[in-house]
């Protein structure tokens, strides 16, 4: 099929330039990284890929652009469903395409083709200036929150691992608990959102009908027990403070920047922590308790 003048490599490195191109396979061989591979344009294809009998060079390799495209799009309403459902296909595959166009696939696996999907729709969507943009703010909570349960789901887990009940953590005496650090499952995640879309995802999720929320900040922890992803929402004080646990910090120093006034602020948070405890560990977030060394 290819002119035995260009090597192997060469010709391998411009096939991928040009049925990449999103635009087409003709603008694909005008761009910079299919010429410094083999310097032709569409009247000189026939010197790499030769025509057929029903079909010219450049029909032959649109087949496999548009199929490297449909396989693309195809990942991504893979990765998206509930964006799909919202969206309805057509204007998600609009947005896919975009996104495609701008963070095309750089691995050799597309298991992480969609990653940055979510940050692309918060760095496109118009300002301010183009009006009420709230159900743009919307999806792009949505997209977030769908990634993240597809980390959860796929990412490494605590399926095999004993988990930290509540009774060792109830058994730690007061007078230690700012100086312990908890271990968290490694499927742990604390995502905060302008807009409370788990439930209008859950819905959508098992195809019921489903209106967009109001605004409203909100906090969601993400986790998996048994194989399956789990969320549940979190005050924003015990987001603050769960959010710097599972970075490391001892639960005191997670503590340390709340606004507490008063021994009344003190009190509440105490209270406020014993229930948090039994609420984290019975959903199975931590690993283990221990004591940080103190000087």
């Amino acid at each position: 099929m290819s002119n035995p003048t260009h090597d192997l490599d060469r010709i391998q490195a411009w096939f991928q330039s040009v049925i990449m191109h999103s635009g087409g396979v003709e603008p694909g061989m005008r761009t910079d990284a299919a010429r410094a591979c083999i310097d032709i344009g569409p009247a000189e294809i026939e010197a790499v890929v030769l025509p057929s009998r029903h079909q010219t060079s450049v029909e032959r390799l649109e087949i496999y652009a548009r199929a490297y495209f449909a396989r693309l799009l195809e990942c991504m309403r893979a990765e998206y469903p509930v964006m799909v459902a919202a969206l309805g296909e057509e204007l998600f595959d609009q947005f896919a395409i975009a996104y495609l166009e701008e963070h095309p696939s750089r691995s050799y696996t597309l298991d992480h083709l969609g990653a940055r999907f979510p940050e692309f729709l918060a760095e496109t969507r118009p300002g301010d200036a183009q009006g009420d943009n709230s159900w743009l703010d919307f999806l792009v909570d949505l997209a977030r929150l769908e990634w993240s349960i597809a980390e959860v789901f796929d990412g490494p887990g605590a399926e095999n691992s004993p988990l930290l009940d509540k009774d060792r953590i109830l058994a730690i005496p007061p007078e230690h608990w700012f100086d312990i650090r908890l271990v968290p499952v490694p499927c742990l995640r604390v995502v905060r959102l302008d807009f409370p879309v788990q439930d209008y995802y859950r819905a959508l999720r098992t195809r019921q009908d489903a209106n967009p929320p109001e605004r409203a900040e909100t906090f969601l922890a993400i986790t998996r027990r048994n194989y399956v992803v789990r969320h549940f929402p979190l005050s924003p004080p015990e987001a603050h403070v769960l959010t710097a646990i599972v970075v490391g910090a001892t639960v005191g120093e997670a503590i340390s920047e709340l606004p507490l006034e008063s021994e009344a602020d003190v009190a509440e948070l105490a209270g406020q922590l014993r229930d948090w405890f039994r609420r984290w560990s019975a959903e199975g977030l931590f690993l283990d308790a221990t004591l940080a060394a103190t000087a």
